[in-house]
């Protein structure tokens, strides 16, 4: 495996890891009404487990407030059941058609809680990040050994991932800062 081939495949691991942190972030609960914070839930369909999204219409009304319009009536008492089952921390409101899901404003406690999650949902992809580079830096060894690299071209590649990883542990700490100022901005 040439160089080149470690430095794109450790490229996309770590787009895949900073990717899963931003898809973790859309799940929080910010004080705003966001349709992605229903996406984890499951709904017992005819006894098969299928995602809310699947079943329903989700959209957002006023800012704060995520309607939910079943595609079969039927199965509004389900979808509200898995949607508490679910504990999102807000309690759905039936009116026999759709469901309703009202976003109270966040007190200041659990924007400081929000913050720590961010925190640690950003610490967990450093982590993820910092795994694939030492598996680059594992790959490029296993090539030394095989291809007889110089000690020159050896320290230049270290660094040239060092330098891959930085970048993205710095896009990380970007992303985990702004997501903390949305979280305790009032």
């Amino acid at each position: 495996m040439p160089v080149d081939e470690i430095y794109a495949l450790g490229k996309e691991k770590s787009e895949k890891c900073v990717a899963q942190m931003k898809k973790e972030f859309a799940t929080l609960r910010t004080g705003r009404a966001n349709p992605l914070i229903l996406d984890k839930v499951l709904v017992d369909y005819y006894g098969a487990p299928t995602k809310l999204s699947q079943m329903a219409q989700i959209s957002v009304s006023e800012g704060t407030t995520l309607i939910v319009s079943p595609f079969d009536k039927s199965m509004i008492k389900e979808i509200e059941k898995a949607i508490t089952k679910a504990e999102i921390g807000i309690t759905p409101n039936n009116d026999g058609t759709v469901i309703r899901l009202s976003f109270p404003p966040l007190t200041q406690d659990r924007r400081k809680e929000i913050a720590k999650e961010v925190k640690a949902m950003g610490e967990n992809a450093k982590v993820a990040v910092r795994n694939v580079r030492r598996d680059m830096l594992d790959d490029l060894k296993k090539i030394e050994k095989s291809e007889n690299i110089p000690e020159d071209a050896m320290k230049d590649a270290q660094a040239q991932i060092q330098k891959i990883s930085d970048n993205y542990i710095k896009t990380i700490d970007e992303l985990v800062s702004a997501k903390d100022k949305e979280v305790m901005t009032v």
